[in-house]
């Protein structure tokens, strides 16, 4: 049994916080806000509670923020239609794309690539020149109903996509090929599915709108696990990096240990 213990409680009272993420710098974080005026993205330091930056540019609620883990660069997606590319180092934003839908965004590991889902379709972009538009866009099989997560598992050689509708597509981020798709029942329309690679890329885990957690083999496509948990709806799921323990939350916090060889040895029998 592990003791968990909070370290410290930081208010945001005033902008209050949606989307929130740690940098490279563990004592920073950024995150988008949540009152229905200001849009602006924020560096906090965790150390002394003061802000290190605003990054303004969006004029409706961010419902999509990735950071690429090896540069200073992060990636943001708007309602109102927009995707900006920034960098921790400069207010103003380095890029602006307009979508025809909500965006959801995320950067591969490398941060050389980035995608952009919408409409039913993942676009990918190089990054040192998207202003070309995008190399290649992949379908996801039909399924146009509004793009909620986009990830790439560590190594970059696949990619999820969640959908309002409850879906989670699994792809090849090389060829674009749609491996497996999975649905569970769909959280409601304020809320966002999320859904997270482990860390070797084997499983794919995800929260649902009946506030259990899934498990997939991403070989076989079939769910290899189910929990239920203490939350309504489980609607953020991280896994710890280069650990076998992933967290769920909503209005409270939980952490997960799956015995991974019993699912492999689940999945062998199958």
């Amino acid at each position: 049994m592990f003791n968990f213990r909070c370290l410290k409680a930081i208010n945001s009272k005033k902008y209050g916080v949606d989307l929130v993420c740690f940098t490279s710098d563990p004592t920073t974080v950024l995150y988008s806000s949540k009152n229905g005026w200001d849009e602006s993205l924020r560096l906090l330091s965790l150390n002394d509670n003061k802000y290190l930056r605003y990054f303004k540019g969006h004029h409706d609620r961010v419902v999509s923020l990735s950071l690429c883990s090896r540069k200073e660069c992060f990636i943001s997606g708007s309602l109102d239609r927009t995707v900006l590319l920034w960098d921790q180092r400069a207010e103003k934003c380095q890029g602006l794309l307009r979508v025809q839908g909500r965006p959801a965004a995320a950067y591969d590991d490398q941060g050389i690539v980035f995608a952009i889902a919408f409409g039913g379709y993942i676009r990918m972009f190089d990054s040192r020149k998207y202003e070309k538009g995008p190399f290649e866009i992949f379908s996801v099989g039909g399924d146009v109903s509004d793009a909620n997560v986009v990830k790439f598992s560590n190594d970059g050689r696949l990619m999820l996509l969640t959908t309002m509708d409850g879906y989670i597509h699994v792809l090849d981020s090389f060829r674009g090929t749609l491996l497996s798709t999975y649905n569970v029942k769909p959280v409601s329309i304020n809320s966002t599915l999320e859904a997270s690679f482990s860390p070797e890329g084997k499983f794919v885990v995800s929260g649902s709108g009946d506030g259990r957690v899934h498990a997939w083999s991403v070989r076989s496509g079939k769910e290899v696990a189910s929990w239920v948990t203490y939350e309504t709806e489980p609607h953020v799921i991280k896994w710890a990096p280069g650990s076998l323990m992933f967290a769920t939350g909503s209005s409270e916090l939980s952490f997960w240990i799956p015995d991974l060889s019993k699912l492999a040895a689940y999945v062998g029998r199958k």
